[in-house]
This record gives structure tokens, sequence and C-alpha cells, in this order.
């Protein structure tokens, strides 16, 4: 344990330095100056690594540079913002003492010093600052397990295809982990499986729910393919997720698709998604409704798919509830700026997608996914 005494007093230094050491503090450091504190510290060398300190016993009447004034310079420096600083003073002056302490010190002790009040003082203070390291040091672990799970969620998605069809995507978590995600295969008969899918809450519980869906989604569009197959086997193993006395029950909402470039045509079912859009052959655009509810909610569900053709090409939108709340307005004004944008030339929307991307705030309430499809 090593303490950090600085008065500029040798007979408190000597005193103060008797008591620890009775009471078993044999690492201690003595200054008379906020000035020899500084130089021991380090404070001056930015990227210097922090000295091995648990304590400070600052005096707070000092010629030059006061306690106060020292406590003050010390918080300044990130390594140090932690460190307990214990005033020890003789003066009597409450204004004073509240002045020390909203300049970061942690406790004060007045002189004469009581050997008994001191070290109980320290005890406090030490704990204090035990219980503060370990949930530091746990905050440490956590960020770190939570980087490596949002590199295996980031690991799970596509990136951006240019084929028979082409895939462009927005996307961007709330936090580390996200909800949302997406996920598509080419089959072997030339069509494409895609789907686009938002799991109940935020953060870490949906994360992880996000990611049971995506194991079972790649199993279930490998064997089954067809969506109201695929949605129905979804539905079975969400369900098996519920347990008795559960409040709410895990559930998530989706648009799966099967795109087939040589038939050109396209059948979807909406889980009770929001709607998405298609723009076909230059001309009518529909919005993508209906065929199921959301997944996982009941034990049987009704499921239904859509099927829409088009002669020369297609262009599709499909996006998360995450983007109405970025876009900052009503949500059928929302709407109509979806549906226009999904008529938008494919070679603009790299742009726009860009834009969208700087407009967002470094800490949005949810996540989001913004999908673009051109057949």
């Amino acid at each position: 344990m090593s303490i950090i005494i600085v008065d500029d007093n040798e007979v408190n230094l000597f005193v103060m330095n008797k008591i620890l050491k009775g009471a078993g503090y044999n690492q201690t450091k003595a200054f008379t100056s906020a000035q020899a504190l500084y130089k021991y510290l380090k404070l001056e060398e930015p990227y210097a690594e922090p000295v091995a300190a648990d304590l400070i016993l600052l005096d707070i009447m000092m010629p030059e540079v006061d306690g106060i004034a020292a406590c003050r310079h010390i918080r300044q420096h990130e390594r140090y913002k932690d460190l307990p600083i214990i005033f020890v003073t003789s003066l009597d002056d409450s204004q004073k003492l509240v002045e020390a302490l909203d300049a970061g010190g942690t406790d004060y002790i007045s002189k004469p010093i009581n050997k008994m009040e001191l070290l109980a003082r320290m005890r406090v203070a030490l704990r204090l600052k035990k219980e503060l390291d370990w949930r530091k040091q746990n905050e440490k672990k956590i960020r770190k397990e939570l980087n490596l799970a949002a590199q295996v969620q980031q690991g799970l998605l596509n990136k951006p295809i240019e084929e028979d069809i082409q895939i462009d995507i927005v996307y961007r978590p709330s936090s580390a982990l996200s909800g949302d995600m997406y996920y598509w295969q080419k089959f072997d008969d030339g069509r494409y499986g895609i789907m686009l899918f938002d799991v109940m809450g935020h953060g870490i519980s949906s994360s992880l729910v996000s990611m049971f869906v995506s194991s079972i989604l790649r199993e279930a569009m490998r064997t089954l393919k067809e969506p109201v197959r695929v949605i129905q086997e979804l539905n079975r193993q969400m369900t098996c997720l519920h347990r008795e006395g559960q409040d709410t029950p895990f559930y998530f909402t989706g648009i799966y698709l099967i795109i087939d470039p040589h038939s050109k045509s396209i059948e979807y079912i909406n889980a009770g998604h929001p709607p998405g859009y298609a723009h076909i052959d230059g001309s009518e655009t529909i919005a993508l409704k209906g065929g199921s509810c959301a997944i996982g909610f009941f034990e049987e569900i009704e499921v239904e798919s859509n099927i829409l053709t088009y002669e020369d090409h297609v262009q599709l939108l499909v996006f998360t509830d995450g983007v109405y709340e970025a876009m900052k307005m009503d949500e059928k004004e929302a709407d109509v700026q979806l549906r226009d944008l999904t008529a938008l030339d494919w070679q603009a929307l790299p742009p726009v997608f860009s834009e969208f991307m700087d407009r967002l705030p470094d800490c949005q309430p949810d996540d989001i996914c913004l999908m673009a499809i051109k057949v």
C-alpha cells in the first residue's frame, strides 16, 4: 500500500509517517511542497505511466502552491482522477473546506491529528478506491468481451454484392451490438433468399437473440428456402425460447424475399415489419406489406406469401424502424421520402446513403439498417 504525504512542516511529516508505519503502512513518500509532488507524479510528462500510489494526505496551507490548487491540478490528469486525496488542515473555515472538497478532495481531517480518526478515514478512502478499481477492471473486461461479440456479429453480415442482383447497405448499431441483422444466400437454382430482421429491444439481450436468429435463419434458408416454410420454422424456434412466467416473449419483425432473376419474380413475406418498397420497371412503386404477424409472439401463426413480377428491372428498399427515428420526422412523411428514395437511379443511391450516415448522431437511440436491392 503506497501512501504519499505532502506537508511543508517537517514535524507534521514525521508524526504522520510514524502513525502510518505503526499501522503497517510501510510504503510512504513524503514531500514538503506541491511542486515536489508534481515531479514525483510526473504530471508534466503526458505519456508517462501513472506512479503507483494508493492515497495522498495533502496539507491545505502551503507556501507558493496550496493544497487546493494542487488537488485541482492533479485531477486534471486522467491517470490520477480517481486517486483518493485526504486534506489535512488546521483551518476551521467551512467555506475553505467546501472549496477543498469541490476541488476533488475525497475527505479531510483536522490538525492536531488524531491517530484513530486518521486511520479510519484512510481505511474508508482506500476501501472505496479498491471497489472503484474493481469496477473499472470489470468494465474493461466487459468492454473487451462486447468488442469481441461485436466482431463476431459483424462477421455474420454479408458484404454488398454486384451479381445478377446488386445490394447496398446502410448499417449502424445504436451501441457495440445490434438487434438489427440481415443475411442473403444464393441458391443452386439461381434464386436469392434475402432477409432483414429487427429483434425487440436494444443492446446485449437483443443482440444475443439476433445472433440466435441468424444461425437458425441460415439453416432454414439452406434446407427449406421457401418463404412460408422459413418463416414458420423461425417462429417455431423462437417460441422455444419462451419460459414460464416470462412477461414478454422474445420476438422479431422482418421481411423475407426470394428473388428469381430468371422468372423475373419476387416472393416475399412481411412479418410485422415496416413496409419496404419496390419500384417496378421504372414506373410503379408498391409497398411490401403483409403476410404474417411478428415472429415469436404465438406458437402457431398464419403465414401467406405475396408475389410481384417485373419485365425489365426492379429496385427494392427495405429498412428497420430505427430509420424512422433517424429521419426525425412524422412516420408518414418518412414513408413518402423512403418511397421516393426507392425510385432513385441506382447510381444516385451511394451519395444519398453517405449523406444519411453523416447526419446520424454518435449515439442514436435505435439500431439502423437500410438495404437497397436492384435486380
